[in-house]
Parts: C-alpha cells; sequence; structure tokens
C-alpha cells in the first residue's frame, strides 16, 4: 500500500511538473487573451455610455435613438453593431497583437478615445506598449496624442481634464514602466546568473584539467620512474644470475613491470587529455584471465580456479570489470596472506556474472586486512555504476573473500539478489 501510494505520488508530482511548465511556456499567450477578453463589458458600457454625452461623435450619435425609432429592428440592431460591437471587439482583437504589432492597438484606441470617449483601450494600450517596448520616445509620443484626445472628447474644467489624464493615462504607463523595468532587470539577473555559472564549470574545468595534468606529473615523476628501475635490475639479475628459478623469477619481474609501465603509460595520457597518448592496446578481459592467473601461480601462489554455468560471450565492458575484481583479490590475497590457498569462482548465471576470489588464513604474519582501501573502493563504484554489487569482508575461519556481482544485461532492469544454481551462494 504505501509502495503504491509512492508510485502515485510520483506520477502526480510529474504531472503537476508537465502542466506547470506547459502554462509557464504559454503565460504570454494566455495573458494577451485575458486582457483582450475580460475588459470587453467595461468597454462595451463605456462605448454606449460615453458616446451619448461625450466624444466628436457624441453629438450625432445622440440623435440616434430618435432615427431609429422610426426603422425596423433590422435596421437598429445593424446600427447598434457598427457603431457599438465592431470597435469594442476590433479593439479587443488588437490588443493580442500588443506585442507583435503594437501600432494596431494604438491607433485604434486612440480612434476610439477621440471618437467615442472609450478610454479602456487608450489605458490598455499604454500600459502594454510600456510593458513590452522600450522606445520610451514613441511612448512619450502616444501619452500626448491621448492626452489630446482626452481633451477634445471630454468636456471638462482643467482640474477635472488632469484628473481624468491622471488617472487614465498615466497610472497604466506608470505601471507599465514598472513592470517592464522589473522584468528587464530579472531577465538580466538570470542572465548574469547563467553566465556566471557557465564562467564557473570553464574554471572548474580548467581546474580539474590542471589538477590532472600535476598528477600525472607527479605519477611519472615518481611511480613511472621507480618502476623503469625495478624493470631494469630485474632485467640485469635475469641476465646475470645462474639459478633458474632466480632467472625465472626475474623474468616475470621484468615482464610484470612493463606491463604495468604500459598501463600507466595509458593511464597518464587520459589524465593529461592527450588523445595522442591514449592507450591503443586493448584492455584485459575474461580471455586474459589465464595469463593472469599462471602469473601469480609462478609466484608461488597456489590458485585453485572454478567456473560454474553455462560460459558466453560477454560484453566487453563487464569481462573488464571481472578481471580487475580478479586482479584486485590475488593481489590483496598475496599482500596479506603471502603462501594461503586461494579459490577463484566464476559462475555464469542468466544475466549476471558472478566473481568469488577467496583466500584461506595465511601461514606466517601478514599486514592488517583492508578497511575500504582506494582499491576496493574504486572496485565497488565501478561495479555499482553497472548496476551490480560487491562485498568484501573476513570469514569465519579468518580468510577473506571478496565477491562481486557484475550485470551482464542492461542495469535499468530487475537485478538479481542471488543466481539460480549457484552453489557458493550464501557464501564459503
Amino acid at each position: 500500500m504505501r509502495s503504491w501510494l509512492s508510485d502515485r505520488g510520483r506520477a502526480a508530482n510529474a504531472l503537476l511538473n508537465k502542466n506547470r511548465e506547459w502554462w509557464w511556456a504559454r503565460r504570454l499567450t494566455i495573458a494577451d487573451w485575458l486582457y483582450a477578453v475580460l475588459p470587453l463589458p467595461f468597454s462595451g458600457f463605456f462605448q454606449l455610455a460615453g458616446s451619448m454625452q461625450h466624444g466628436m461623435f457624441g453629438g450625432l450619435i445622440a440623435a440616434v435613438p430618435t432615427v431609429l425609432a422610426s426603422w425596423n429592428l433590422g435596421g437598429a440592431l445593424a446600427v447598434g453593431m457598427i457603431l457599438y460591437a465592431i470597435p469594442v471587439l476590433f479593439a479587443g482583437a488588437t490588443v493580442l497583437l500588443r506585442r507583435s504589432f503594437p501600432q494596431w492597438m494604438l491607433v485604434t484606441a486612440a480612434v476610439l478615445l477621440l471618437c467615442f470617449a472609450n478610454f479602456i483601450p487608450a489605458a490598455i494600450a499604454m500600459y502594454s506598449y510600456s510593458v513590452y517596448h522600450a522606445n520610451r520616445r514613441l511612448l512619450v509620443g502616444w501619452f500626448a496624442v491621448y492626452s489630446l484626445a482626452m481633451v477634445a472628447a471630454y468636456d471638462a474644467n482643467v482640474l477635472g481634464q488632469v484628473f481624468l489624464i491622471g488617472m487614465l493615462l498615466v497610472v497604466p504607463m506608470v505601471f507599465g514602466l514598472w513592470v517592464g523595468t522589473r522584468r528587464q532587470l530579472i531577465d538580466r539577473l538570470h542572465e548574469r546568473a547563467e553566465r556566471l555559472e557557465r564562467e564557473q564549470h570553464m574554471m572548474a574545468d580548467k581546474a580539474i584539467t590542471a589538477e590532472r595534468t600535476r598528477i600525472a606529473r607527479e605519477m611519472h615523476d615518481v611511480v613511472a620512474h621507480r618502476v623503469s628501475l625495478m624493470v631494469l635490475h630485474a632485467g640485469g639479475l635475469e641476465v646475470s644470475a645462474e639459478d633458474p628459478r632466480t632467472v625465472e623469477a626475474a623474468g616475470l619481474i621484468r615482464t610484470t613491470g612493463r606491463e604495468a609501465l604500459t598501463e600507466l603509460r595509458g593511464i597518464l595520457g587520459v589524465l593529461r587529455d592527450d588523445t595522442d597518448a591514449a592507450p591503443t592496446a586493448p584492455q584485459p578481459v575474461l580471455s586474459d584471465l589465464d595469463r593472469l592467473v599462471e602469473e601469480w601461480r609462478a609466484a608461488g601462489m597456489p590458485i585453485d580456479r572454478e567456473e560454474t554455468g553455462r560460459a558466453r560471450p560477454l560484453p566487453t565492458s563487464a569481462q573488464r570489470t571481472a578481471y580487475r575484481i580478479v586482479q584486485e583479490g590475488l593481489t590483496n590475497a598475496a599482500k596479506h596472506a603471502p603462501g594461503a590457498a586461494v579459490t577463484l569462482l566464476l559462475h555464469y548465471a542468466d544475466r549476471q556474472l558472478e566473481v568469488e576470489v577467496a583466500n584461506a588464513p595465511g601461514r606466517g604474519p601478514a599486514a592488517p586486512m583492508p578497511r575500504s582501501g582506494f582499491g576496493l573502493t574504486g572496485l565497488r563504484e565501478r561495479v555499482v555504476l553497472s548496476g551490480g554489487s560487491l562485498s568484501a569482508g573476513a570469514c569465519p575461519d579468518g580468510g577473506w573473500r571478496l565477491r562481486a556481482i557484475v550485470r551482464t544485461d542492461d542495469p535499468s532492469g530487475t537485478e538479481e539478489e542471488v543466481s539460480e544454481g549457484d552453489p557458493h551462494a550464501p557464501g564459503r
């Protein structure tokens, strides 16, 4: 029940975000329609009431009811539509063009104010032009035109004219200027914030590149130099030694050191972000496990390897991850339990590969068992990114076990906790 409610909540939240984005993307068009439709009743009322006494056509329209009394109903309706409905509807339609073609709205509002004393379109025109357009000279010009039309349309004294102009023209214009200036300020602040964020990302990328270059330089100066000396000394020992076992061990050290140098050059090339230095040799996969196991056996580590399940071709990324897990497990076994027997288990499941490296207790004193070292931490991050899991810990007999589940299909699918048919599944 709780899971169902959680899913329904997430679905409702996603729908709400989608609707919010839809409304926000169309907010200006919706505002245009609201400013065009909502004032129509008030505009129609002032078109009828104002034209009876005010405006240039006030005297002519005052005689219309007397003339219409002798006409039929159809003629009266036609004259009413021409004098009242059509101008009001046309003025409302021009409001829809206030952001793209404001001249239609400005001219229509001036005509209705001068001829019919209808000030509603003029107030909307002053507000809209102040909000969406930055030409202040043209705004002042139209304000002057509307002021003269107001003086001509309304027969009032000086104080009355000042009051009408102030309330019907100045207030909408000032409010529009405030709204427009605020919107411009917010847009500029958003633009500045985005620009600062881009610059911050660029500075962070530069800092990361510089740090990667420094790390690569330090690794080259320290690690690569030491490994090169080790390879040279191993080569000299291989040539000068007379004991066959010593020659074999020196050859193994030299070969391993050269492979370490090759991988180190690839890592340094990635850290330096230099495409010319990028590694061209193929990365190790499961087919290279035989060579890895034989190298450790040659170094004196007893390894018992076992594979279960139906072996099949796996994705390259999964094979690389499995190889690194085995490599890390064998390295930890040699470091912390020298001379101990090691068991390597590979189990092929339907959608995953299970890798287990376990060693018995060491025969002598050894270094303490690792506690989330950098090798295990990096492996865990790598396995988790591919949709699997990794566990490492001490065994009841004093040994150590490293076990990982590597996904071999789409990580977005359902993860199997324990694959069917695994004889080693919950552990040693």
